[in-house]
């Protein structure tokens, strides 16, 4: 069997003609003939139940082959897509919506890919899961970036997720606090200290379903203001928690200010930063490239 013969099945299919089929491949009616009767006997089953006028219908194993056929075309299609995309120059917008915490991360890829690909327009925006999830949902991004956990796919299952890079929880304190010289705090510790929390679902199940069973939380304050949260911290007013990716290299914290400690917490769910867009849609070349930069670079 070969992309020829499966061409010309799926044709007939398509059109229940021979004739037809011929005409739209711009082949003689004797070579599509001749082309599937070889196939079918290489294959020991007949493709199709031929008629008067070269009208042909599939037959039921027929018909279970012309759909796989069907589907290897598919995917050699997108192969020369996307290899036509490496040997071409990309242009287009893409347009990325990222959580605050690991905006950081993205800086240097972005800055890459417009270097390899010029002619992008790429603009990131700062937003809340919700609004992500919703943007993804009536299109208005191309790429969603949050923290992925088990319930959250679960609850959108409409949508797909991939994760990029796993995280852990930590402990954002003052380089001058005593708690910066623990290599880890445990939750009795925190429940003891003031503190500042981004507005997030999942930092505040964390803190319901986890932390609180330990005792009561003193919370200073919860806002989706990342500068207020450094502030606080810095100040010596507070401490945070988040995953431990939000405190590499001074975005949004300042990592010789603000010095995260491992949270010592049993049995706790994986957590991971990932991408997200609607099931079943088709990507641009221009989402593919970036994910894959992004993929290899996280």
């Amino acid at each position: 069997m070969n992309l020829e013969q499966m061409e010309y099945i799926v044709e007939v299919a398509k059109t229940g003609s021979l004739t037809q089929a011929a005409h739209n491949s711009h082949v003689t009616l004797s070579a599509i003939s001749q082309s599937i009767s070889s196939l079918e006997s290489e294959l020991g089953i007949i493709l199709f139940t031929r008629s008067r006028g070269s009208g042909a219908i599939p037959t039921a194993e027929g018909k279970s082959i012309i759909s796989k056929a069907n589907e290897v075309l598919i995917k050699v299609n997108e192969l020369r897509e996307e290899a036509q995309s490496y040997s071409s120059t990309l242009s287009g917008k893409l347009k990325i919506a990222t959580i605050p915490g690991p905006m950081h991360l993205l800086v240097d890829v972005v800055s890459e890919f417009k270097k390899d690909f010029p002619n992008v327009k790429i603009e990131i925006l700062e937003k809340g899961p919700k609004e992500i999830l919703d943007d993804i949902q009536h299109s208005k991004i191309d790429i969603g970036l949050i923290v992925l956990s088990k319930k959250l796919m679960e609850k959108h299952n409409g949508l797909s997720f991939e994760r990029l890079l796993e995280g852990k929880m930590v402990v954002g304190v003052n380089k001058n606090s005593p708690l910066s010289l623990e290599r880890s705090i445990t939750p009795e510790k925190l429940i003891n200290q003031t503190l500042v929390l981004y507005d997030d679902e999942y930092i505040r199940e964390y803190m319901t379903n986890l932390i609180s069973r330990y005792g009561s939380i003193d919370i200073l304050f919860i806002t989706n203001n990342t500068q207020a949260i450094q502030n606080a911290v810095k100040a010596g007013l507070a401490v945070t928690i988040g995953l431990d990716y939000s405190f590499i290299n001074n975005l949004p914290y300042d990592s010789q200010d603000i010095i995260p400690i491992e949270l010592e917490l049993p049995n706790t769910e994986q957590v991971y930063y990932g991408w997200v867009r609607p099931k079943g849609k088709h990507s641009s070349q221009i989402s593919k490239r970036f994910i894959n930069r992004l993929k290899f670079e996280l």
